[in-house]
């Protein structure tokens, strides 16, 4: 559906190591996530003619429609009808990321769910269903970004009306899992929150998760109900795709030593780059120390690979080794942008050539800077739930495999 609405931002195209005798993606693009979607189907169509996108650290509206990545391609031919009054299919969005929500209904041809949410004068937070969801296979889009107490609240709220109002299966869309970092004990008498979390959305009715990009992957067996990982990482690998970097001028570097398998699976994407890695010494939470550089980075193009940017203190300063090293540019690739204080300063002062991002969650006007590219992961998370509403077991594959876990 080239007509999606897309928000693409997108810095001005400008790279000193542009080379036109050969891309380094080519191989990626050889065999492109979803380039043959296994089913096609209509329904309620959102069309937006002026799609949303970002020039020079400012939304603009441009004419025309705006051409999807080759990951995120839409249908071209119909095979089953379905009609928004009829379909058990019910999609309702939470306060968190709504545009993201709005974008997954409009690439899947429905409407959201009507729900009414309120906050009472005491912070209470009061949800009601505006229409019946009894016998349907409810998706509830609410990722627990900032304030993630807040969020995470409303989710389990959801849920249980949900649960109440007789839906046949509730399934948590989180395409941000907050919590996820508190996944084990590095210290004495600390919470494993991210088990707790699990707990709470389990024992408030849902009956699956589909998350995104979860900071490890042992996250998946803190729930005791079916949990569908997704990654954006093909997103992002497609993105790249259409800029000529010499294969022979890239580098993946991981920021740390925990992202080696991130890191080491999106190098092997990229035509099989060689890895580096960022030795780095923490001396507390959001507090980082870089220490030295394993790997060789002079005269290549380094592309940093991270699952979130919080307070961007480990990326920049794995940058700056980077350029002490002699790197020629850095990019950095991430799939959540928490954007904490003050990683809009650390990340717009130079030291990236692009820094490229997801939209799990929403970027505010005022973290918008002339580097940042915001990629969206709508089409994404709208056919894995096509696939998980379908019983399309063997669909995911494309999606959730990329050799991390």
């Amino acid at each position: 559906m080239a007509s999606l609405l897309h928000f693409s931002f997108i810095p001005s195209s400008s790279s000193s190591s542009s080379c036109s005798s050969s891309s380094l993606f080519s191989a990626f693009h050889s065999r492109s996530p979803v380039s043959s979607p296994a089913r096609i189907r209509t329904g309620v169509r959102c069309n937006v003619m002026e799609p949303l996108k970002f020039m020079n650290g400012k939304p603009t509206l441009l004419n025309g429609e705006a051409a999807l990545p080759s990951v995120l391609s839409s249908r071209v031919q119909l095979e089953n009808v379905i009609s928004k009054n009829d379909t058990r299919l019910r999609i309702f969005s939470g306060t968190a990321n709504p545009a993201l929500s709005q974008e997954i209904a409009c690439y899947m041809g429905l409407e959201l769910g009507k729900i009414k949410i309120k906050r009472f004068a005491d912070g209470e937070i009061y949800v009601q269903l505006q229409e019946s969801v009894r016998g349907c296979d409810v998706y509830l889009v609410q990722p627990t970004c900032p304030p993630a107490n807040e969020n995470l609240m409303e989710l389990l709220i959801m849920i249980d009306a949900c649960r109440r109002a007789s839906a046949k299966n509730i399934t948590a869309v989180i395409p941000y899992f907050g919590y996820a970092r508190a996944d084990r004990k590095t210290q004495g008498r600390e919470s494993i929150a991210a088990k707790l979390v699990a707990n709470l959305i389990t024992e408030a009715g849902a009956n699956r998760v589909l998350a995104c990009d979860l900071h490890s992957g042992q996250s998946m067996g803190y729930f005791d109900i079916p949990v569908d990982h997704v990654y954006g990482q093909p997103v992002i690998l497609d993105y790249l795709a259409s800029k000529t970097i010499c294969s022979d001028d890239l580098v993946v570097v991981s920021p740390d030593v925990g992202g080696v398998a991130r890191a080491r699976a999106f190098a092997k994407k990229l035509s099989d780059a060689p890895l580096a890695i960022v030795d780095k010494r923490r001396h507390g939470h959001n507090v980082a120390e870089v220490m030295n550089l394993i790997g060789d980075v002079k005269g290549k193009v380094a592309v940093m690979v991270d699952d979130m940017i919080d307070t961007a203190g480990t990326i920049a300063k794995g940058a700056a080794l980077l350029h002490q090293e002699g790197a020629r540019e850095v990019y950095a690739c991430t799939t959540h942008a928490v954007f904490s204080p003050p990683a809009i300063e650390r990340l717009s002062n130079g030291l990236f050539q692009e820094v490229i991002i997801t939209n799990t969650i929403p970027v505010s006007e005022q973290n918008y800077f002339p580097q940042l590219t915001v990629l969206s992961v709508a089409n994404l998370l709208g056919e894995t739930i096509w696939r998980v509403h379908d019983d399309c077991s063997g669909g995911f594959e494309t999606y959730s495999t990329l050799g991390i876990d």
